[in-house]
């Protein structure tokens, strides 16, 4: 049974950072990948950066490049996203999700394993 649990949602200014952490318990598998989606009210869940863990290709969407970036502490099997120049468009619940295999489109039909979600909130 695969668990995925995330952490480090919050309240933030805008333009300020805020950084994300998730782990993903009962892999059996190292041929994984791992990603970060978000969803905001009346919204379809958003896939914004996702990893695959043997080759550590990332994907990354327009509305956070540049902004957002993806990491992994392989010792710890975490993830973590560390966001920057945040703006209020960016409040959402925010979603980490795992896999098996690659990940080709960062897309949330691909994704099996699924976090409770973090609240994320930028105020203006």
């Amino acid at each position: 049974q695969v668990q995925v649990v995330e952490s480090g949602g919050g309240l933030v200014q805008a333009g300020g950072s805020l950084r994300l952490s998730c782990t993903a318990y009962g892999l059996t598998y190292d041929d994984y990948s791992m990603g970060w989606f978000r969803q905001a009210p009346g919204n379809e869940r958003e896939g914004l950066s996702c990893i695959t863990w043997t080759t550590g290709v990332t994907y990354y969407a327009d509305s956070v490049k540049g902004r957002f970036t993806i990491s992994r502490d392989n010792a710890k099997n975490t993830l973590y996203l560390q966001m920057s120049s945040l703006k209020p468009e960016d409040t959402a619940k925010y979603y980490c999700a795992a896999k098996y295999g690659p990940s080709w489109y960062c897309a949330e039909y691909e994704y099996n394993y699924w976090g409770q979600g973090t609240q994320v909130t930028v105020s203006s």
